[in-house]
């Protein structure tokens, strides 16, 4: 059976990692404030479900640089689910970097992928119990034509 070398990771699934010094406090900030609980589990990581993508939280001696986002959760509604985090006790961070700055937590983003067929996003971040940076957006979706501006 041969195997086409371009097409090797094409159609594989791509999955998260994160880590996290203390694992059951970790559980306890996924559950609490994300509304999250592990699909399986084993010693020293916890495996996550969403949207049909998985990522594992795992228990780690380094700790993140929380400098990036580690991984984001693209949504229908941010507004909805910034509220509703937010009401959860979940603190989004300001940023004000040259080309984006968030307003009340929350930045409008300019363009994005054509294939996602969007004009751009608007995203918030959060860090997780562990430090990770975590990220959540919508895609501001082209309108149909010149009438439905």
């Amino acid at each position: 059976m041969s195997t086409d070398a371009t097409d090797l990771l094409s159609r594989a699934r791509v999955a998260t990692r994160l880590p996290a010094g203390d694992l059951e406090r970790a559980r306890r900030f996924y559950a609490e404030k994300l509304g999250l609980e592990p699909v399986d589990e084993r010693p020293g990581g916890l495996l996550y479900r969403c949207g049909g993508s998985d990522f594992a939280i795992f228990r780690s001696t380094g700790t993140s640089s929380g400098t990036f986002t580690q991984m984001a959760f693209e949504v229908d509604d941010l507004d909805a689910v910034v509220a509703e985090l937010r009401r959860r006790g979940v603190v989004f961070e300001e940023v004000d970097v040259p080309g984006m700055r968030t307003r009340d937590g929350i930045a409008e983003i300019e363009g994005n992928y054509p294939s996602k067929g969007a004009r751009g996003e608007r995203g918030a971040w959060f860090r997780d119990s562990e430090g990770n940076l975590l990220g959540v957006g919508q895609p501001v979706r082209r309108s149909p034509g010149p009438y439905f501006r």
